[in-house]
């Protein structure tokens, strides 16, 4: 999916998502930072030990830590008594342990805050985005930005950015223990690690594109796999299974490839990585037994030096990882950022609720899709309340598009004409006021998986099912549900796949019928049932809904047969306009389509 996408600024966006858990993150910040002093204070226990307490040697420590040794006896009286020292250990090693308990406990709870909160304010805000970017972006995509991408974020918030406190502890007092004890063997620990920090940085480029290439490629397959079981009827109708396939293992062969050359450019970087890192333990080791051996560093010192160079080659390498983990969390956060930084639907300043009842008048407009020719040229016409206008044309007339501009699923241009209700532009309308006031049944009827109860009552949680029934029983429905097993209680498939065409284009009319809006759209949601059926459905809207303005889509005369005034639209333009009278007698297309469709069966074989 190639698109333009905005420039994410990251931390602003990852404190945005803080919400809620910043308050757990910095105790855990905290904890993390005891558990760090915590492994700084055990190798100078050891060094004491085996330097002061066995050894005997004059003591380095300063005051503050020579004060403690005294109050317990000082380093004769502890040589004599190891066990104190080991107690200590003990005691260090303990806190050590509920630091590290407490930190994992409240970074879990974070981490879990942190993906909840992600989650909720990506689905709120996608919730409000235009019509128009949700068919630009696939599906299968968009949860993968909400789930994976999440998911990733998550794991390097909760599990780097909180470990840096810990880490910059660590290097920091290690680096000031090293240089107290022997400044020179500290210089030479330092040699590997400008080379190992430019390394890092100069693979993380390259495996920031690495996984950018392979977030792309998981949304296109994700994609893919959706649409497949999404229309698992029509691919086994078709036997387009092996065709299918073919594609799926295309795909699926792209997205492993991808993951095999990042996989080749992460082996590069760890290698090289801890071969460096192996270096230089290797030196500490060979140069510190030099250093013991010429007397100018002591046992206690040596062992305690160790220690801390091992505690600053983990942080060095969690470098290595960190950079990694970066890399990739940087693409999920831009990614994550297409859809927070998309613009939303918004109303303008003190939008306005005025009555829906009026007329409604299409005034001069123009419209055009993104990057697509003009789809209507000039439409100019109005309905009057109360009436019913059937709309007729060809396929890509332009008649669903007027509706999607009526409901302000589309917004129309400036300089494009001006839709009204009431005489009040409806782009002044608060959105949701519109909406409300306006019941439409799309050409598609979409059908959640849940029970048919559920699915009618969708618009409105408080109906009751004598409501629901009156509704379905406008429709036509009623009977067929009853004659369910479970009657209202049926569980509907995924998109109503349990029913038939007829069935769900019924109860998606249902549906909007439970709104009792002033105006009604039916845009070919007629088409999959039979005449009789229509006759019955248009006689029921007539009896019940006699005062509201309601608009029939259709590609059938019989349906437009009773509206009170009939546009046919060609090619995007008003080709004829008038009552069905009218239009039977005047010549054009309205009477052509008539008289095909009222030929009688042996009429259209000749």
């Amino acid at each position: 999916m190639q698109r333009q996408e905005p420039v994410v600024h990251k931390a602003a966006l990852i404190w945005r998502f803080l919400k809620g858990s910043k308050g757990l993150f910095v105790t855990g910040i905290i904890l993390a930072a005891i558990t760090a002093l915590a492994d700084m204070v055990s190798p100078q226990i050891i060094r004491a030990a085996v330097d002061n307490a066995i050894g005997g040697n004059e003591s380095t420590f300063g005051p503050a830590v020579m004060k403690i040794v005294n109050a317990v006896g000082g380093f004769e009286y502890l040589g004599q008594h190891l066990w104190i020292m080991a107690l200590a250990i003990l005691g260090v090693a303990l806190i050590k342990v509920a630091s590290q308990y407490g930190f994992m406990v409240i970074n879990t709870r974070a981490s879990e805050t942190l993906a909840k909160t992600m989650r909720d304010m990506l689905y709120t805000h996608i919730e409000k985005l235009p019509f128009s970017w949700h068919m630009k972006n696939h599906t299968g995509d968009i949860i993968q930005r909400c789930t994976s991408d999440v998911d990733t974020t998550r794991f390097f918030v909760a599990g780097q950015m909180t470990g840096l406190c810990r880490i910059t502890i660590l290097i920091i007092l290690s680096m000031v223990f090293m240089f107290s004890m022997n400044v020179g063997l500290a210089l030479i620990s330092l040699l590997p690690m400008p080379f190992i920090v430019l390394y890092s940085l100069h693979f993380h480029s390259k495996i920031g594109s690495g996984f950018r290439d392979v977030d792309e490629s998981e949304g296109r397959l994700s994609a893919m796999v959706q649409e497949n079981l999404t229309g698992v009827r029509v691919v086994r109708a078709f036997g387009r299974e092996r065709y299918e396939r073919d594609r799926f293992e295309k795909h699926n062969e792209e997205y492993t490839g991808l993951w095999v050359r990042l996989a080749n450019i992460m082996s590069r970087f760890w290698s090289v990585s801890d071969m460096l890192s192996g270096a230089q333990i290797m030196l500490v080791v060979v140069f510190g037994v030099v250093f013991c051996l010429r007397g100018s560093m002591t046992a206690g010192e040596y062992i305690a030096f160790l220690s801390y160079n091992s505690l600053l080659i983990w942080p060095i390498r969690q470098l290595g990882r960190m950079i990694s983990d970066m890399s990739k969390a940087g693409v999920a956060i831009d990614r994550i950022g297409y859809i927070i930084h998309s613009e939303p639907e918004q109303d303008k300043e003190n939008a306005l609720t005025p009555d829906m009842n009026g007329d409604i008048s299409f005034e001069h407009v123009n419209f055009a899709y993104d990057g697509c020719p003009q789809m209507l040229h000039d439409i100019h016409f109005t309905m009057k309340a109360g009436t019913t206008l059937g709309i007729l044309g060809g396929t890509g007339s332009g008649k669903s598009t007027l509706m999607l501009l009526l409901d302000r699923l589309y917004d129309l241009p400036a300089d494009s004409g001006r839709i009204t209700i009431g005489g009040v532009d409806i782009a002044d309308m608060k959105r949701e006021h519109l909406r409300k006031h306006i019941g439409i049944v799309l050409q598609e009827p979409f059908l959640f998986s849940r029970t048919l109860q559920e699915n009618l009552s969708i618009t409105n949680e408080n109906l009751t099912l004598t409501d629901i029934r009156e509704a379905a029983r406008a429709a036509c429905l009623d009977e067929t549900i009853e004659g369910f097993t479970k009657g209202y209680d049926t569980f509907v498939g995924e998109r109503g796949v349990t029913l038939s065409g007829g069935q769900k284009q019924r109860a998606a009319i249902a549906r909007m019928l439970t709104q009792k809006t002033p105006i009604m759209i039916f845009d070919d949601s007629l088409s999959a049932v039979d005449a009789e059926t229509d006759a019955k459905i248009r006689k029921a809207l007539e009896k019940r809904f006699g005062s509201a303005s309601i608009i029939l889509i259709s590609h059938r005369i019989t349906t437009l047969s009773k509206c009170d005034q009939i546009i046919v639209l060609d090619k995007g333009r008003i080709a004829e306009m008038g009552t069905p009278k009218e239009l039977e007698k005047a010549g054009g297309l309205y009477q052509r389509i008539y008289e095909i469709q009222s030929l009688s069966k042996e009429e259209v074989d000749a």
